[in-house]
Parts: structure tokens; sequence; C-alpha cells
């Protein structure tokens, strides 16, 4: 598919965003003396939502950031209080760009729908927010690159963009992070996915999706899933921080996916975390004491699986063996900004890390079918595909259909016209 070229749209987004950064009718938020606690020890706050109102209940001076995602969007989108947005910018695409194909038309929606819920965010809190790329082009380098710049462009002082993790989403984040566009890698799930994104592309935050972690390992009977996320964030944050110490990264690690309030303390001291409303608020409500809450860093997580459950495939979540390691220094001297996602793929097969499986069309169908967290035994047959890898499949199919509902909403507008 061709890429739209920036129009007026971008413009008027720009004009949105400079309304939105010198709004001066924000209420003052005031400060939370356990948040606050968290903050001391080293970790930032956001709030993983796109619904101002939510946002709105829970908000401090302790909270720096929101993130975004194509599901939460599509919540946002499917109550309706964009359809004017929406209406305005098909005339402005249609006026200036006649000849974009439906599909053209509806990434370009799709763009300028998060950008507007983005936006809301910054005038609301004048907090950072991430932006997430539309999943059709997560195999795609240079539509990555194009819609990473065009975000950027809108409002430099305030969006991270996330870009998903893939072969090529490493080859992107190395080209984008090469323009000094800050990004937020998302959808990893293992210490080694991470250790080779800060080496190769220094995405300024990755990420661990831990509770989908602890939830994969319960749903598919391996053992009670506690913990499991839990090791593979703490394990990864190690890793990163001694990166970051040698001077080899800059990168902070995001504990993302929080299910449970428990997981606010056992992970204090971690860089970032993004934490649901539902998390937050229940966290809150425990009313732990600030002086309780103490670094919680290099903190060693015990995990049990069932007996008879082979540990490799999860011990591979929070390990960085010599393969890895072997197979990142030699991309890293390549250069991320130089490789394509099968130069990655290749070296991998090479290497033997089996961080890649080449997903066929009809693997993909059945990973979308099943839902962010995958049935194991669907794929014991294929000993190619790691936990970690599948899990980021499953999350990105995952957005996929959300996205599709999105874009099915944003079809039936266009027709309207």
């Amino acid at each position: 598919m061709s890429i739209a070229s920036p129009s007026r749209v971008d413009e008027k987004l720009r004009a949105t965003a400079e309304e939105a950064l010198n709004y001066s009718g924000r209420k003052p938020a005031a400060s939370n003396p356990v948040l606050a606690r968290l903050r001391e020890l080293g970790t930032e706050l956001w709030l993983d939502t796109g619904n101002l109102e939510e946002a709105q209940s829970l908000w401090t001076t302790e909270f720096s950031a929101l993130t975004t995602n194509n599901t939460l969007a599509n919540q946002v989108v499917q109550t309706g209080i964009l359809d004017k947005v929406v209406a305005e910018a098909v005339n402005d695409i249609r006026e200036t760009q006649p000849d974009l194909t439906e599909e053209q038309e509806v990434m370009e929606l799709g763009f300028i729908v998060n950008c507007h819920i983005a936006l809301r965010l910054v005038k609301a809190f004048g907090a950072k927010v991430s932006v997430e790329l539309h999943p059709a082009v997560s195999e795609d380098i240079e539509r990555s690159v194009h819609y990473a710049e065009r975000y950027y462009a809108v409002c430099p002082e305030n969006f991270y963009i996330k870009i998903p993790l893939s072969p090529e989403g490493y080859c992107s984040v190395a080209r984008v992070r090469a323009k000094n566009i800050p990004v937020n890698y998302t959808l990893g799930f293992s210490a080694r996915q991470n250790y080779l994104a800060a080496v190769l592309s220094n995405p300024t935050f990755c990420n661990v999706f831990l509770g989908r972690l602890n939830a994969v390992v319960a749903d598919n009977r391996l053992g009670d899933g506690k913990l499991v996320g839990e090791k593979a964030e703490m394990a990864t944050q190690v890793a990163i921080r001694e990166l970051r110490d040698a001077g080899r990264s800059r990168t902070r690690l995001i504990a993302a996916s929080m299910r449970d309030p428990s997981q606010v303390s056992a992970l204090a001291g971690t860089d970032v975390y993004t934490m649901p409303p539902k998390v937050a608020k229940a966290f809150l409500e425990s009313k732990p004491d600030p002086k309780s809450l103490s670094s919680q860093v290099g903190r060693s997580f015990d995990v049990a699986l069932y007996p008879g459950v082979d540990p490799k495939p999860v011990n591979a979540l929070w390990e960085i063996d010599d393969k890895v390691k072997a197979l990142t220094d030699d991309l890293a001297r390549r250069g991320g900004v130089n490789l394509t996602g099968d130069d990655i793929r290749e070296a991998d097969e090479q290497y033997g890390t089996n961080l890649f499986h080449r997903f066929t069309t009809l693997e993909r169908s059945d990973i979308q079918e099943h839902g962010k967290i995958p049935d194991l035994d669907r794929f014991r047959h294929d000993h190619d595909i790691a936990l970690d890898d599948l899990m980021t499949q499953s999350a990105l199919q995952s957005f996929a259909k959300d996205q599709a509902a999105l874009d099915d909403h944003l079809r039936d507008l266009i027709h309207t016209k």
C-alpha cells in the first residue's frame, strides 16, 4: 500500500496541539504521599488509559504521562464523541488528497483520531502521551517511520511514539531514534527481547507486559502463574540498568499490563509504571504506608511450575543467554538503521536464538481468534515458536482485531459522506 502524503490535516492537528499545550484552564492536581514515595524510589508513573474522565478521577501531581493503544482508542471512538472530528477530517482529506483509496483514507482517519484522543489528554493534564501506530504497519519499515515522524511533528513537546515489537520494528525504531524522536517500543515480554532492543535500537522506553505472562502460565496450567511476569520484569530491569551503566543504551523499562495492585509495591524502583486505572485505584484504596515501600530492584522472584512442566520455555522469559548476546553484538555492529526485518530473521536463524518465528497467515489467524492469551496446546507441535515471541504475536493480533473494529466504524462514517 502506498503512503498518503501529509496534508493540511497535519497543520490542523498541530494547531490543535498548540491549543492543548497552551490551555490555561487546567485544574491544579493534588499530591499523594504514597505515589510521591514511589517517585522518590525512581519510578515514573503513567496511567494506562485514553479515557479522559477515568484519568481525571485518579490524576495527581505524581503522574507524568498516559498511554493509549488501539484497544483504548476503539473504546473512545465507539462512544461517538469524535464523529464530528472524523466528518471534518474526511472533507479535508478528500479536498487535498482526492486520489486516496478507501483503505488509505481509513489509515489517515485512524492517525487523526489517535492524535485527537491524545491531545485531549495533553490539554487536560499537560502530560506526555504515548500514541500507537496502526498494527498494519508493524512489518513495514517505511510506513512505520512515516507515521512516527508525522505523529511527532503534531506534538513534539508531548508525544511518545509507540512502535510494536517485530523484526521490522527493531529497524524502524533505530531509524526513528536516529532522528531523535522518542519511542515507546511496545509489546515486549522478555528480558532477551528488550536486551536486543536496547542495544540495537535504543528506544526511549521498552516494555514487559507482565500481567499477561502470569495469565498465560495460569491459563495453560503450567503453574499457578504467580510472579512469572514480576520475575521477567525484574530480570529485564537489571539487564537494562547494566546496559545503561555501561553506556551501551539509554533505554528505560516500563512495567506494563499490571493486573494486581500488589505488583505496584513488588516492583517499586522499576523505571516506569503504566498503571491501568483499576490497578491504580485498588492500590490507593489499600492505603499502604509510604514508609513500607522500598526499592525492589534486583529482587529474586521464585516461580513454581507444576510437576512435569518443561521449565525451559518459561525460563527464556528472564534469561539472556550467550547466543542472544552474540546475536545482539553482531546486529549492533551492522547497525539497526542499515538492517531489514529479514536481516534480523536470518541472523536469528543463524545464531539459533529462536526469537522470531516466521508466522504463517493461518497461524496468525488462529492466534487472533484465540485472543491475547494464547492456547499453548495449539502450538506445542512447533518447538520453533518461543513463548515470548508467541506472546508478542498474540498481543499484536489482539490489537489488530480491535483496530479492525475501529477501522470498520471509521469506514461507516466515510460511507455516510
